[in-house]
């Protein structure tokens, strides 16, 4: 029995499992440099050459370029207070709307020629707005006539003009001044709303306010135009493209 417990003791004394663990680690790391080394060479291998940097190299790495070249400098918060106003953009002056809205009302009133040649088609949509308002509320849908016949008018009276004046002028020019004077029309409509038209005083109120476009439209454009001596020339075609707007407002 001494025999045996002596055996058991010198086998459980022995370095085996000590070499075991040693063997297995060892083959583990070995294992592991080996797998390490074969990823470093697929990575190096995948990365190109130009990336690697020398050992000489003494400039700046990744230094961006001056952006000035590529991107434009904002302009300065200066810039906006030299913009002009946005209805000076679209071409309203209200100053100018009135002096001419004042020269319709006034037939007898010298017109300034500077400003009645300008291509201003505010006032002129306004008054044939209000032109086919009016004559809505007098219980007549008449906007495609008024519509039409003011474009019609206006090339056939901007031909003749440029056949009679050695200066032409421009079909927004002859627009501007017959729309504006399309004003004293649009008081007779607002007069057809409260009463009839239909009797010698609508005929005489008729006449009278034709006669009243007519003038005030040849004043101006012999002004603009420098067309001296031939007002009442040009007073005829004015006073049958008016005429039309007459007989709607009144029948």
């Amino acid at each position: 029995m001494s025999n045996l417990g002596e055996y058991d003791l010198d086998f459980y004394q022995s370095n085996y499992i000590i070499e075991n663990q040693e063997q297995s680690y060892n083959d583990s790391n070995a294992h592991g440099n080996l797998y390490g080394s074969r990823e470093a060479q697929a990575a190096s291998s995948s990365v190109p050459p130009e990336m690697f940097l020398s050992s000489n190299y003494a400039g700046q790495l990744f230094q961006p370029a001056s952006t000035s070249d590529y991107y434009p400098q904002a302009p300065s918060e200066d810039g906006f207070d030299e913009e002009p106003p946005l209805l000076e953009e679209l071409g309203i002056n209200f100053d100018h709307i009135w002096q001419k809205t004042l020269t319709v009302l006034n037939p007898m009133k010298p017109a300034d020629g500077s400003i009645m040649n300008e291509t201003d088609l505010t006032g002129p949509i306004l008054f044939c707005v209000a032109l086919g308002a009016t004559l809505l509320m007098a219980g007549k849908a008449q906007f495609g006539y008024v519509y039409g016949m003011s474009a019609v008018g206006c090339l056939g009276i901007h031909t003749l003009l440029n056949l009679m004046s050695s200066a032409g002028v421009s079909y927004g020019c002859v627009a501007s001044v017959l729309g504006y004077c399309l004003l004293p029309m649009v008081i007779l409509s607002s007069c057809a709303i409260f009463f009839s038209l239909q009797g010698n005083i609508g005929t005489v109120s008729a006449l009278l306010i034709i006669s009243w476009c007519s003038l005030s439209a040849s004043k101006i454009f012999i002004s603009a135009l420098a067309m001296e001596g031939q007002q009442l020339l040009v007073a005829y075609p004015c006073a049958l493209f008016y005429g039309l707007f007459a007989l709607l407002t009144v029948f």
